[in-house]
């Protein structure tokens, strides 16, 4: 058997992965397995009634490709039914503040759930292990229980930022979540603490035994269509009953000699070519790494594409964006231009310099014979919703839509929002070389970006590749992790720049990746999450 590594944010979900390949399976046996035990053990961050973006690397038949299982606006929206509810958009420009936060939290806020289906979907196409067996892990977690993690709780604690609500309503405003999510004293689980939740065991085990169909239209179906009724949501049958994912071919691009394949819209991939392009029209190594000079010319990308998504990125299926445009060398050139001639873009935000919060989780699997499965999946950041007895909890991407109509991602039922997920592969000659993904929502695309030019320009491995210190620009202030040199902020003060240091060393996005140079592996988990990278 091929040397094999998972990195993840999750020890559990890494061990579950190494488990399936000592059982003789494939990187997608490994990879669906290390899933379904993510949605168990960082319930928050994801799960089966999420969404998500996986690639698939096959060097051996050629193929590359992605399984797209963005959730869409339930059939029963209606364009224009928040405009009168607006209070304001999220300082970050990653969402809008609603009266009532209706599109935030509890049944309102849910985009249909996606990620069961795609996950067998991905097992029936390309694994060699059954349903009941990958879930099996994520089922003993279920009854067996785990320790919640720091990074677990300190979801939990986060507060109020940049107009999203407090995250611990998640958890205890709700009597379905309250029963798992807080102990016998009706105080918040602590780190450490064992987190049983054998309602999701149950509800595991009935999907392992009848498949998924139980969950999109048999007695699970039921259960959830019966508490939407009984609560005012949106989600009906016919939404579960038409939720499938969508295969389709990668967007391709190239970066100093590699090929970069990457995830089409809604997903964030167009972000990272446009980015990758521009930056190509500039000598970074000869700069310095995390310069004042690099930086600033890394977070000028950073600004033009964020302008460029903000305007024209959305559901193809919905909006008419002008991919080829946005993607090419030339149109590159010209944004490359105006950043030598020293002008800064402007980003239109309202009080933008929040940190945006972790709300996603990522994997990559890989093997030495080149096969990948690079995924990231989300909840958003969860609605707080859980129907009472099935134990898992639904998503709240409604968040992200726009309610004012006519805007690029504007309402509409069995609309897509648009989101910066954007699983990443770098290849030569056909063999990949780099498969790099993260949470983080808009940040996202930030940190793969830092992490593919740490690796090319820099010749670093996937661990410096993804510990090194991070910047980030999603509008005209430049986010610095307290990493950073001073005197790289005195630069870029010097030179005009708005600047917020935190006092974290490590910050959104939580990026994780493998390399694969000569035959032999490495990886690199992020020290800002709570995971690992490991071979077998």
């Amino acid at each position: 058997m091929a040397n094999c590594m998972i990195s993840a944010p999750q020890p559990e979900a890494v061990e579950a992965g190494l488990e399936a390949f000592k059982r003789s399976g494939n990187v997608m046996d490994a990879a669906i397995a290390a899933a379904l035990v993510q949605t168990v053990v960082d319930p928050q961050m994801c799960g089966i009634a999420g969404f998500g973006s996986m690639q698939i690397i096959r060097p051996w038949d050629g193929e590359s490709s992605f399984i797209d299982f963005h959730g869409s606006a339930p059939l029963a929206v209606i364009p224009d039914m928040w405009e009168q509810l607006i209070e304001r958009e999220c300082d970050d420009g990653f969402g809008f503040v609603l009266k009532g936060r209706v599109n935030e939290f509890g049944y309102t806020s849910m985009t249909t759930p996606m990620t069961l289906r795609a996950l067998d979907h991905a097992l029936s196409a390309y694994g060699t292990m059954s349903l009941s067996e990958v879930m099996k892990p994520a089922i003993d977690y279920c009854f067996d229980g785990f320790a919640v993690r720091p990074k677990v709780h300190a979801f939990w604690m986060q507060p109020a930022q940049a107009g999203r609500m407090e995250r611990v309503a998640v958890v205890n405003k709700l009597p379905a979540s309250r029963k798992i999510y807080l102990d016998d004293q009706g105080e918040l689980l602590k780190v450490g603490d064992c987190l049983r939740n054998p309602d999701m065991g149950r509800t595991y085990q009935q999907i392992a035994e009848e498949g998924v169909e139980a969950f999109y239209s048999g007695s699970i179906a039921d259960s959830i269509v019966a508490d939407m009724k009984a609560h005012g949501g949106l989600l009906t049958k016919q939404d579960l009953e038409q939720c499938q994912p969508t295969t389709h071919a990668p967007l391709i691009g190239s970066y100093r000699g590699f090929e970069v394949a990457t995830n089409q819209l809604p997903g964030g991939g167009l972000m990272i070519l446009e980015m990758l392009n521009i930056l190509e029209c500039f000598d970074l190594a000869s700069m310095g790494h995390n310069s004042a000079a690099y930086i600033a010319t890394v977070a000028e990308a950073m600004k033009l594409a964020t302008i460029d998504k903000d305007t024209s990125m959305g559901d193809p299926n919905f909006v008419d964006v002008p991919v080829e445009r946005l993607m090419s060398k030339s149109y590159a050139q010209t944004l490359a231009d105006r950043i030598k001639a020293g002008e800064k873009a402007h980003v239109r935000r309202i009080n933008s310099g929040a940190p945006e919060s972790k709300d996603t989780t990522h994997l990559v699997v890989a093997d030495s014979d080149g096969n990948v499965v690079n995924l990231t999946h989300s909840l958003g950041s969860s609605s707080g919703v859980i129907t009472e007895g099935l134990g898992f909890m639904y998503n709240n991407c409604m968040m992200v839509f726009d309610p004012r109509p006519g805007q690029v991602g504007s309402l509409a039922p069995g609309k897509a929002r648009f989101t910066a997920m954007c699983p990443t592969v770098l290849s030569r000659d056909g063999m990949p070389m780099l498969a790099v993904g993260a949470p983080g929502g808009t940040t996202i695309t930030m940190g793969v970006l830092q992490t593919i030019l740490n690796v090319v320009d820099f010749g670093m491995s996937a661990h410096e590749a993804v510990s090194a210190p991070r910047f980030c620009a999603t509008s005209d202030n430049i986010e610095l992790t307290n990493r950073i040199f001073r005197s790289a902020e005195a630069g870029l003060n010097a030179a005009g720049y708005q600047t917020t240091r935190y006092a974290a060393s490590y910050v959104t996005p939580i990026v994780h990746a493998v390399r694969l140079i000569d035959g032999k592996l490495d990886g690199g988990a992020d020290p800002a999450g709570d995971g690992m990278a490991a071979s077998c």
